[in-house]
């Protein structure tokens, strides 16, 4: 069947959409399309209009200009997800909305819930007031493994992080788990637990992933002074951008950058740098580009990851865990974007300018996972998604925000299809379920081994402090 012609699951009650940015007009003809429910009760919630307004109309969507705020969330989402009988299904695709407690609401109601970011309320990512560990994904995360944990069995499903990345690179990293384990020869059984997952990695010999992006896309219009443009939500962007630079933290690490800091309580699986994601540097290797520098953007995933492949012996101790981050290459727009930004103290542009799919005049968002360590050095998963392949899939985005649309379609399916499933992270997921919806969205999905390291043509003119007796140890990932 075509992307265009297959109902995947039914939605019983109302839907409401906080949030109708790029991601959320984008989200909005793959409901369409995939989902069978009551087309009079769907509800676009958004802060502002700029077009927004005229949009839903056009799609038959009802529209309300409000923010979700921490004040206001109870009084206004409640009646619109327990509109007219049958089971809510609230989709978050906003920024400064508080995901957890959002998610909780949910539950009291009844109602299904998914978003891409587990994001706090307004004020959270640029709150000085707050130091750099506060205002962590780690902290942010361990509020809802908390509330995950409280929950009785049984309780509705609120899948958590279910984008792009972090979500659908959660599902490439076990399907390449298992290409490499089988190109290994490990004849292991495809695992069925937490604890099998993160065994297969240990045996695979997985040293660490990195969630490698390079985002080739090109403007028709060269990027103007004092505008921030990018390809996807700039607010988004910014707000993971100055916040502390995270990693999930591997067991065979054995040096730590000065300024690296651990966390007290919680998981224990990442660190965390006192700088800034967006102007934090590492090595990294894509497919068509080949070795490039990406930046090391705090994400979800890069401590979910971490957390869910480590290895504890009796006593709790972990033996065996991968280092996990994200080493993002954006669009060259982007990245000139941040130059202009961090060049003068972090502060913002006025403007901000995401690219749609009309503007742009080629390039393909090529994100994947490189698992690397192992006995046959590194291997890439993953989409590598057009521009030109975009416009005939699916309106309203770019490749960007497809492989993020096909992954929200992916959570609510999965969703509906699992709705007793309390919290639950993509890594808990079933990952060939959720590939098997995404699949048709994205593009040439393959894997390449590649015979790189960090320590590939170094050291050059000058001198350098590295680990010869490991290639992929931090310390010769990391730009300094």
């Amino acid at each position: 069947m075509s992307p265009s012609s297959q109902i995947h699951a039914k939605i019983s009650g109302p839907i409401v959409m906080i949030g109708f940015g790029s991601i959320g007009k984008g989200t909005l003809p793959m409901i369409e399309r995939h989902l069978d429910y009551d087309k009079s009760r769907i509800t676009v919630i958004d802060p502002k209009d700029e077009g927004r307004k005229a949009h839903c109309e056009k799609h038959n969507v009802r529209f309300i200009q409000q923010g979700v705020t921490k004040d206001n969330y109870r009084d206004l989402l409640t009646p619109l997800l327990a509109e007219g009988g049958g089971q809510g299904f609230c989709v978050n695709l906003s920024v400064d909305t508080g995901s957890t407690d959002i998610m909780e609401l949910c539950n009291e109601l009844g109602a299904l819930y998914i978003d891409t970011v587990n994001e706090p309320w307004l004020g959270f990512y640029f709150d000085s007031s707050k130091g750099p560990e506060a205002r962590s994904n780690y902290a942010l995360r361990e509020v809802t493994l908390a509330a995950k944990k409280a929950r009785p069995a049984g309780s509705t499903t609120a899948v958590s992080c279910c984008g792009a990345n972090p979500g659908m690179v959660s599902f490439f990293v076990k399907q390449a788990l298992l290409n490499v384990a089988a190109d290994l020869k490990l004849n292991a059984p495809k695992p069925k637990t937490k604890a099998e997952w993160a065994d297969l990695m240990r045996q695979a010999g997985v040293k660490g992933i990195h969630i490698a992006e390079r985002d080739t896309q090109r403007s028709k219009s060269p990027k103007e002074p004092d505008v921030f443009v990018n390809t996807w939500s700039v607010e988004g962007f910014l707000s993971e951008g100055v916040q502390p630079s995270e990693l999930g933290w591997g067991t065979h690490e054995k040096w730590m950058p000065e300024n690296a800091r651990t966390h007290e309580a919680g998981c224990g699986a990442a660190i965390y740098l006192m700088q800034p994601g967006a102007n934090t540097r590492v090595r990294t290797w894509c497919p068509t580009r080949g070795a490039q520098y990406g930046f090391l953007v705090t994400h979800n995933e890069s401590i979910s990851i971490s957390d869910y492949f480590t290895v504890r012996d009796a006593s709790g101790t972990a033996i065996y865990r991968p280092t996990c981050h994200y080493a993002y290459h954006p669009a060259d727009d982007a990245v000139l974007s941040l130059h202009e930004m961090f060049g003068r103290a972090a502060k913002m542009q006025e403007k901000h300018h995401i690219l749609d799919e009309n503007e742009i005049v080629d390039g393909i968002d090529e994100l994947g996972v490189l698992l690397f360590g192992h006995d046959n050095n590194a291997y890439w998963y993953g989409s590598q998604l057009s521009i030109e392949e975009t416009r005939k899939l699916a309106p309203y985005q770019n490749a960007t925000g497809l492989q993020v649309t096909s992954a929200v379609l992916g959570g609510m399916v999965w969703a509906l299809e699992n709705p007793n499933e309390g919290i639950v992270e993509a890594d808990e997921m079933d990952f060939d379920r959720l590939l098997e919806i995404q699949m048709p969205y994205l593009g040439p999905v393959k894997g390449y081994y590649t015979d790189w390291t960090p320590l590939t043509d170094r050291p050059g003119l000058f001198p350098e402090d590295i680990d010869t007796s490991d290639p992929w140890q931090f310390r010769n990932v990391l730009v300094r």
